[in-house]
């Protein structure tokens, strides 16, 4: 069903790159929710009604939170696509992530919600305020028929959530997707306490109590995860290896590039990078055909990988026979570190008495030695190597954790 809305509602499908498809895809998969979490609730809310079913009752308004949820998902992803203004420069797409973590609050606080009205339905019938009632056998059959058509669109409706959220790397519909996965499960348990009910005499015992706390915790589990997940891009959650690997790959096809470092890319929101980088070329090269490749690779990567980058262009002095065999000794100290790491730019200033070396070393960003002591170990095994060498690293760290192997 919902291939055939996507077929009617969205051009060039999967192109998910644009936009404006993204937006057409967060939109449809949100209404969808709307409208299916309000047929179910609607269902639920007359049987709970008619056959005075209170957990019924409960379980249509917890869809109506859910219907409530695919509305946060629709005005964040509705808000995400507004244009860049004075005062976002960059767009509003985080505007979703926010979404997604008022979604992950909701989920969260129902399980805690849940967790409460068990024990208290539990504290109840153990002390006889609340009785359990044996249902009729027309209410039984109306009820287990409205319950399984429930659990069955409920879990349909994750699945679409979790298909779109996930072709379109959408937060909060991966947050809804959770949600009514959460609501499959919380009407299993109620359908599996009222069959119980139905067959079994539990006097004191209140079996709805008893798994309704353990759905409870459960739910707030997923939810406290989800939390965390919708966090990290607002916090400034690092680069995904494929988007870095893509990246680099494509500065590195050019030819001239020597090398590519000091990388630092920046999300705003899904489809909104910006990066920054420097790349090594040849001195010799002249400097307007260098500024025009810079150029060039700027353009295609904004065009062919959607991200806005800014390179700065740092010439190497290449063919420098006494240059390229210090290297070689400053490179063969690397190996004896217990962490991967690099250099570049590097450079030297040959003297009368000594050498003073120049570079940057890239290190990982969960190093825990810190800089001055990876400094301080470096220069010392470099000084190790010739006494006349003085050596001058700058300890960079991997903002993107992907830049040197492994």
């Amino acid at each position: 069903m919902f291939k055939l809305l996507t077929k009617i509602f969205i051009k060039n499908p999967n192109d998910v790159k644009d936009s404006k498809v993204r937006s057409k895809y967060g939109t449809l998969a949100s209404i969808f929710g709307i409208v299916s979490n309000f047929i179910i609730c609607s269902l639920k809310f007359v049987v709970g009604l008619l056959f005075n079913i209170i957990s019924i009752t409960a379980d249509a308004v917890n869809n109506l939170t859910d219907a409530s949820s695919s509305f946060i998902s629709l005005i964040g992803i509705k808000l995400s696509n507004k244009p860049a203004d004075n005062d976002h420069p960059f767009g509003h797409a985080r505007i979703e992530y926010i979404a997604g973590f008022i979604v992950s609050i909701l989920i969260a606080a129902l399980g805690i919600v849940l967790i409460y009205s068990s024990v208290m339905d539990i504290i109840d019938v153990a002390r006889g305020v609340k009785v359990n009632s044996k249902m009729g056998t027309t209410e039984f059959v109306v009820t287990l028929s409205i319950l399984g058509f429930a659990i069955l669109f409920k879990i349909y409706q994750a699945l679409v959530n979790y298909s779109v959220g996930n072709k379109i790397d959408s937060s909060v519909l991966k947050a809804t997707a959770v949600d009514s996965r959460n609501d499959v499960i919380m009407t299993s348990v109620v359908l599996i306490g009222m069959i119980i009910n139905f067959f079994v005499p539990l006097g004191k015992v209140s079996l709805d109590g008893i798994l309704g706390c353990l759905v409870g915790v459960f739910i707030g589990i997923s939810g406290y995860k989800l939390i965390l997940e919708t966090v990290d891009p607002l916090l400034g959650k690092a680069p995904e290896k494929e988007t870095v690997q893509a990246f680099t790959n494509k500065v590195l096809s050019y030819e001239n590039i020597l090398g590519i470092h000091d990388l630092q890319m920046h999300s705003y929101g899904p489809n909104c990078i910006f990066a920054t980088c420097h790349v090594e070329i040849d001195s010799q090269i002249d400097v307007l055909i260098s500024h025009d490749l810079i150029d060039n690779i700027e353009k295609a990567c904004l065009e062919e990988l959607k991200i806005f980058t800014t390179i700065h262009m740092d010439p190497v002095v290449l063919n420098d026979p006494y240059q390229d065999e210090v290297k070689h000794q400053v490179l063969s100290c690397l190996k004896d570190f217990s962490f991967p790491c690099s250099i570049h730019d590097f450079r030297i200033v040959k003297g009368p008495t000594h050498t003073n070396i120049v570079f940057d070393l890239l290190v990982p960003m969960n190093e825990k030695l810190t800089d001055t002591q990876i400094k301080n170990m470096l220069v010392a095994r470099i000084k190790l190597i010739n006494e006349n060498f003085f050596a001058y690293p700058t300890i960079d760290r991997d903002y993107t954790n992907h830049l040197i192997s492994k």
